[in-house]
């Protein structure tokens, strides 16, 4: 769901009323302005002045356990809420939140990362001042590196403007921005405050139309045409265009790893994910038999493209972005890809309806995703595949899944996910440990619905502790954590019995008695695990955590088919 952007408070001309407003005051108004109700952190000398001012504030300050999981809480909040924000101390804390935000920049997800840092005053004494690295600009100079946009704020009289511009290429482009605000400029009250003009991203109209005149023809002449969708469906909340272009047109949607669940996965026109050689082969030969590929906001990455496996005439292409659009081998420049989406719309071109098999109808997906039988015998061991299988049967509307990286991802791309924008992963940079602070951003962003977090030992293990927080906030995820004793995607990467590939056995089970609130399983064979889920959805009102101890070498048939192609490039 889109949170509208509010303007800011105006006078009677027009202009947005800064009168008596700091600069710590006016940030704080401008987040608002944006939708950002909340924003993720861990407090420091150098940015208390700013958390007092958050402190009285409508904004709710949700405190972390590690910079690192701020990072990926705001990041989760920003895809459910359209931005996110964190507020971090100087270096020791900013330098922390990198991956997290390197992460954001990589899959275009809008994040504010707010740091402190040392005043100016204490600047010009000469002496070396705690956190610091090489000099009072280092950070500055990282972060420029993963953000489209960054402000120090060290004038009074171009801080509202430098806060204006920033947020504004943060809502624009849908990737993170930096602000650095010294320690001693959060009470300045400037005298006279510089204004920011919007930038207007150049559309050139004639690209444009020319652009959807091309596509509507080879709409027009395709017999067999295929829409793949991608994450900047999400991004830009263009998921209503996306099914309305579908449904005009009478052109089946497929979606990539990163982008599932840009459309409802119980959309009669959806027929799965394209995942190249890895994935479902019914879904990867309906898209590589098309006779017209429209690629719509898609990363072409390694995984989105299963390991370069994807077999895509680039002849039979038309590939959108917010940032390129290419018809077959002709590029076209400056083309807003809503108003690309929106010209095919209403162009309503005449398309020669493509059949969808039987196999990749939605009652035949909803048929295979069903359990199959137990025996009663309670004995077969746990695989991935039938726990996915298993949990499929509770998951609604209502429920957002999150997925950390490896099998955890790969299993959970079996799911059918029924609402638009309920699956939460990080399927294009994969950094490991997540899912579990994103379920706080989630369950931060909405309440209102149930948290099903996937995550391995491995990767509980570097962030998990950010489980004490959803707990404090009163949260009630159902956290279900898939214990192979360690990284179970490497070893099917370069076979071997490696010592860096196992973990020390944590028992994982007495973790929410430690938290203070909470009910535990522990968990080996599928009617145990059927039991544990069943009592974890019946009982909102807790958290759960359900220790799955999987059978030994058990893998998704998506990671085993990733890993031997991966497996070919690691010696």
């Amino acid at each position: 769901m889109s949170v509208p952007v509010k303007s800011a408070e105006s006078n009677d001309h027009g202009h947005r009323s800064t009168a008596n407003l700091s600069i710590g005051g006016y940030l704080i108004q401008r987040l608002r302005d944006y939708g950002i109700e909340d924003i993720f952190g861990i407090p420091g000398d150098y940015v208390l002045s700013f958390y007092s001012e958050l402190e009285r504030s409508p904004i709710n300050v949700v405190g972390c356990t590690r910079e690192d999981c701020a990072g990926f809480a705001a990041d989760a909040y920003s895809r459910l809420r359209g931005m996110g924000a964190l507020c971090v101390t100087y270096c020791v804390g900013g330098l922390s939140v990198c991956n997290s935000i390197a992460g954001a920049y990589a899959e275009k997800s809008p994040v504010v990362v707010i740091s402190g840092s040392p005043g100016l005053r204490e600047r010009s004494v000469g002496a070396l001042l705690h956190h610091m690295v090489r000099d009072f600009r280092t950070q500055v100079d990282v972060f420029e590196k993963f953000t489209i946009a960054g402000a120090e704020l060290n004038d009074p009289l171009t801080a509202f403007a430098e806060i204006d511009r920033v947020l504004d290429a943060c809502d624009r482009f849908k990737r993170p921005v930096y602000i650095e605000l010294p320690r001693d400029m959060v009470h300045v009250v400037p005298a006279v405050a510089h204004g920011y003009a919007p930038v207007t991203r150049r559309h050139d109209s004639s690209a444009t139309a020319e652009a959807i005149k091309e596509t509507v023809g080879r709409i027009a002449a395709a017999t067999r045409p295929v829409i793949v969708a991608g994450v900047e469906m999400h991004r830009f909340r263009l998921q209503d265009e996306l099914v309305r272009l579908a449904e005009t047109t009478g052109i089946p949607i497929a979606t990539t790893m990163l982008g599932k669940s840009v459309v409802s996965e119980r959309h009669p026109m959806f027929i799965g994910l394209y995942e190249g050689a890895i994935g479902d082969a019914a879904v990867t030969q309906f898209v590589e038999d098309s006779d017209l590929v429209l690629l719509l906001g898609a990363f072409l990455s390694d995984i989105n493209l299963g390991i370069f496996s994807a077999k895509l005439n680039p002849d039979h292409c038309v590939y959108a972005t917010s940032e390129s659009l290419r018809i077959s081998h002709h590029h076209f420049h400056d083309v807003d890809l809503k108003e690309f989406i929106s010209g095919l719309i209403e162009a309503s071109p005449a398309s020669n309806s493509r059949a969808i098999p039987e196999a990749l109808r939605l009652s035949s997906r909803l048929a295979q995703d069903s359990p199959g039988t137990d025996d009663g015998s309670g004995a077969h061991p746990l695989r991935t595949s039938r726990m996915m299988e298993r949990l499929n049967d509770y998951l609604d509307a209502d429920t957002i899944v999150i997925a950390d990286v490896g099998d955890s991802l790969f299993a959970a791309t079996e799911l059918t996910i029924h609402d638009r924008g309920e699956f939460l992963s990080p399927a294009y940079y994969t950094s490991m440990g997540f899912s579990i602070p994103a379920a706080l951003g989630a369950a931060t962003a909405r309440p209102d619905h149930r948290i099903v977090v996937l995550v391995g030992d491995g990767a509980f293990q570097m962030t998990g502790q950010e489980l004490s927080t959803l707990v404090r906030d009163g949260h009630n995820p159902i956290v279900i954590l898939l214990d192979n004793h360690g990284y179970g995607t490497e070893r099917y990467l370069h076979a071997g019995t490696w010592k860096y590939n196992e973990i020390h056995p944590w028992k994982y089970s007495e973790l929410l008695n430690i938290y203070g609130r909470g009910k535990s399983y522990v968990v080996d064979t599928e009617s145990a695990y059927a039991d544990a889920l069943a009592a974890a959805w019946n009982e909102p009102s807790t958290p759960h955590l359900i220790q799955a101890k999987l059978m030994e070498n058990d893998a998704s048939e998506t990671l085993k088919k990733m890993a031997a192609r991966m497996g070919e490039n690691v010696k």
